[in-house]
């Protein structure tokens, strides 16, 4: 239960740095409150452990032609899906343009990597 909390705690600093702060000028969103950014945090959630994992599994010859680079396809399209089931809940995300929707992925991806690393101790309940 504490690595699930701590991994929404995760996905939502990085949505917050991404949106919430507009750390990235072409991506917007319609609710940029904590409420709305936990919530956002949630779907994005649920998006990555239930459609990610049979994405990469579809995939996979094209993750292993390009030698991985295509998990950041993955990646933003997982961030686009978030932005279209949120967007059913009044929480839209929005991407002025595809590079936009890729750099978003990626720094999410960055950040959520970063902490993961800073809290690895605590995500094995330690």
């Amino acid at each position: 239960m504490q690595r699930l909390l701590l991994r929404w705690a995760i996905n939502a600093l990085a949505l917050y740095l991404v949106i919430g702060i507009g750390l990235l000028g072409g991506v917007q969103a319609e609710d940029t409150t904590a409420v709305g950014i936990l919530l956002l945090a949630l779907i994005f959630g649920l998006v990555n452990a239930l459609i990610r994992p049979i994405l990469k599994l579809l995939t996979c010859p094209f993750i292993l032609l390009t030698l991985g680079l295509f998990t950041i396809v993955i990646n933003a399209f997982m961030l686009w899906l978030t932005g279209l089931i949120g967007a059913e809940f009044g929480m839209a995300i929005t991407f002025d343009s595809i590079w936009w929707l890729v750099g978003a992925s990626l720094l999410i991806s960055i950040v959520s990597s970063v902490l993961t690393m800073f809290l690895r101790e605590e995500m094995n309940g330690r």
